[in-house]
């Protein structure tokens, strides 16, 4: 997930948690300021009441064109203790006029005239209806948390594509960088001190990487490159004792076993020299070169080893395969792919070759599970081993694929081994 959208749904979490609390406040808090208000105007209004009734005045009428009512009754002393003076509550109360019963807020209170009589008076006028208000605040609530919602992403969004732009830049350019091509130049200005300080450690880092390629190819040409000449001399020392001196049998297998090591080590050597020069790029010269030819050439010099292991080949061709690049690099690389389906395929297996204008496959049995695709152009990498394997066949031609920008991919379907190499 991008850290803006991670961003995004933590803000949409935390402003709605925040909303919904500020609602239940803005809630009980109006609900409160209300009670307030009507309390003290039925304050005032039951304090005319019971001035007007100690006065032995004439007390308003029941109806007189407001919303408010009010009823006396005499009670006993007893009574009156019972009751607390003043007490303010919520109730239904019937109105006449409308036929049906609505919200009110009720002041209950109790006084005594001049003769020791006591009376409880209740005054109450209509109040609000708290399930409306309820309604009407969540309702209020989802559209504020709708419009800040949309309004804050939007603001996040920008500001942070804008802020993080010059983080942008930088991945753009390391997502290019490879060992081995030309660095190309970071251009990321940037006000901002940590970017500044993360653009000079990716460019510093991407050097230390560049300078450990080098001195890992010039390592490997070199070591390659040095150990021919004593391979070659071993292998011709085994060579002598076995034609020139008298051994037992099991000496001469002892011999026979060194020599066919002597040997792996000759041809992993060359793979490695070949693969350090196909690494510093000392294949230069391209021409235009038909796989097609190419193809058949190979599969008419391995026809012999083909048929000794009882595998079938099969060439099928609707269009001419042509690629620009080193004749010798070509040829390894077809050669590899070839060798690869031969020396990993499985007896009485087959080889089915596909070339089509755009696209080379080959595809052969061999083990009834996929490889894996994430490691199978590794160095050393193998599926399963195989005395004659190095394990850099495919690695070469990885290797040699990367150099002139073709696409080599490896694909396990209905029981088949497939390798694509396409422009």
């Amino acid at each position: 997930m991008k850290l803006i959208y991670r961003i995004l749904i933590r803000l949409s979490v935390v402003l709605l948690l925040i909303l919904s609390g500020w609602a239940v406040f803005f809630y009980y808090t109006m609900v409160e300021e209300i009670n307030d208000e009507v309390d003290d105007a039925l304050e005032d209004y039951s304090e005319t009441i019971v001035l007007r009734a100690l006065a032995g005045r004439e007390l308003p009428s029941a109806n007189d064109g407001t919303n408010n009512t009010y009823q006396i009754h005499e009670i006993t002393k007893e009574e009156a203790d019972s009751y607390p003076s003043i007490h303010y509550y919520d109730a239904e109360i019937y109105i006449q006029e409308k036929k049906e019963t609505e919200p009110a807020r009720i002041l209950r209170t109790i006084f005594a005239n001049n003769e020791g009589r006591y009376f409880l008076l209740e005054v109450s006028t209509p109040s609000f209806e708290k399930e409306d208000l309820r309604g009407a605040v969540a309702s209020w609530i989802v559209f504020l948390y709708a419009t800040l919602l949309v309004t804050l992403l939007i603001v996040c969004a920008w500001v942070f594509y804008r802020s993080l732009k010059p983080l942008y830049t930088l991945l753009h350019w390391l997502d290019g960088y490879l060992p081995g091509k030309p660095i190309a130049p970071l251009q990321n200005k940037t006000t901002i001190s940590e970017f500044r300080r993360l653009n000079d450690a990716a460019q510093r880092a991407a050097k230390r990487s560049e300078l450990a390629f080098n001195q890992q190819k010039q390592f490997i040409g070199n070591a390659s490159h040095e150990l021919q000449t004593p391979l070659a001399v071993c292998t011709n020392r085994i060579e002598w004792l076995l034609d020139n001196t008298d051994l037992t049998e099991e000496q001469m297998a002892e011999l026979f076993k060194t020599k066919h090591t002597l040997n792996y080590i000759i041809r992993l050597n060359k793979s490695l020299l070949f693969l350090s020069r196909i690494d510093n790029r000392q294949f230069t010269e391209s021409c235009p070169i038909e796989i097609n030819n190419l193809v058949k050439r190979l599969l008419d010099d391995y026809k012999e080893i083909f048929c000794y292991n009882g595998l079938i080949v099969s060439l099928e061709e609707s269009g001419t395969f042509t690629l620009i690049m080193n004749e010798a690099l070509a040829e390894a690389l077809i050669s590899n792919l070839v060798k690869n389906a031969f020396i990993h395929n499985k007896e009485n297996g087959y080889i089915h070759i596909t070339l089509k204008e755009q696209s080379f496959v080959i595809a052969n049995t061999g083990t009834d599970f996929p490889l894996d695709s994430e490691h199978i152009f590794d160095r050393f990498y193998q599926g399963s081993r195989k005395e004659e394997s190095t394990g850099l066949g495919l690695a070469i031609a990885d290797a040699i694929c990367k150099q002139y920008q073709l696409h080599l991919s490896y694909e396990y379907r209905k029981g088949e081994h497939l390798f694509s190499l396409s422009k």
